[in-house]
Formats: C-alpha cells, structure tokens, sequence
C-alpha cells in the first residue's frame, strides 16, 4: 500500500459544498484506503491505497462524493514523494519561521504558458514567488488576503490549482509520515 495526500479544493467553503471530515473518512475507507486521517474542514486527507495511479484515485474520489453529496469537488492526489518534493523545492526556506505567509500553490499539471510577466507586473515590493515543477510559491509577507498577485495564480498559470499555507503543509505531512 501506498501513502497519498488528497488536497481538496471547494468544500466546506462559505456554507457551499459541506461535507463533514468524518464523512470524507467513511467515503475514502469505503473506496479501498487505510488509515484515513484529516486535517482541518477545508479538505486534506492521508490515507493508504492500493491503487498505483493518483489520477484514478483523484477522479475516483470526486465522483464518489458526486454520487453521495451531489458536488464533485476537485480533488489534487499525491504520493508521499511528491508531496515531499514540494517541501524541499521550496526557494523560500527563510519564510518557514512566519508560515502563513508562506504558501504552495499544487497544479494539477505542469502549465504550457504561464504569464509570469503579468504575476510580476502585480505583486508588491515584498512579495515573490516561483513556479517549480508542478509547484508554485508565493512568500507575501502582508498576507495573502491583501495580495493582488495571489489572486491571479490560476489564470495566469492556466491550470487548475489549490494552494495551502506551510502550516496545513507541515502538518499534513506529518500525518503522511505517520501513516506511512
């Protein structure tokens, strides 16, 4: 069995989309996985899978939640390599000390043309960022509440995309690391 992390994107966000993590645990041991274990309401999961490919566990999950809850939500599956990768890409190591400042953007495929030219043209003097494999990172030390350039991710990169700070990062895998 292998060790996957699910990141969810469009649940439990402003009363659209619910679904309890205790029901997101049953929905994952029903489709075949192990030591489900989540992390906070908006939707990450470890868990154990026999499956070999994340993409059918990826599709899989959305459509069992379509079936049960009426929305497919996009739902982001890595190995434990992958999501260890991300962590050590990472360019801003400096950041980790304030982590919700520092995020990670994970793309669901490597983008074909991303406008990097229109991310700088918007960012603030103290913001940077890098796009790294099927990564993207954004230090904003202002927040990322108040930056015009974490809004512009998507689009500018042409993916489909969902972001966690290095907080949920660490702890996420931390988890993965225990039920590995």
């Amino acid at each position: 069995m292998k060790t996957y992390i699910a990141l969810f994107r469009g649940i439990n966000v402003g009363g659209h989309n619910i679904l309890l993590m205790k029901d997101l645990v049953a929905l994952l041991e029903s489709f075949g996985s192990s030591s489900v274990k989540t992390y906070i309401q908006s939707g990450n999961a470890v868990f154990r899978n026999e499956e070999e490919d994340p993409t059918k566990l990826s599709k899989g999950i959305s459509t069992i939640i379509n079936k049960n809850y009426g929305f497919e939500p996009k739902v982001l599956v890595l190995n434990l390599n992958e999501f260890e990768d991300a962590i050590v890409l990472n360019p801003y190591p400096e950041a980790e000390v304030e982590p919700k400042t520092l995020h990670i953007y994970f793309l669901d495929s490597m983008p074909k043309n991303p406008n990097l030219d229109l991310l700088e043209s918007i960012k603030r003097n103290n913001e940077r960022f890098e796009l790294r494999n099927k990564f993207f990172y954004l230090h904003s030390p202002d927040g990322i509440g108040r930056s015009k350039l974490a809004a512009q991710v998507e689009k500018s990169l042409d993916v489909s995309v969902t972001s966690r700070n290095w907080r949920s990062v660490a702890k996420i895998l931390a988890m993965a690391k225990q039920c590995n």
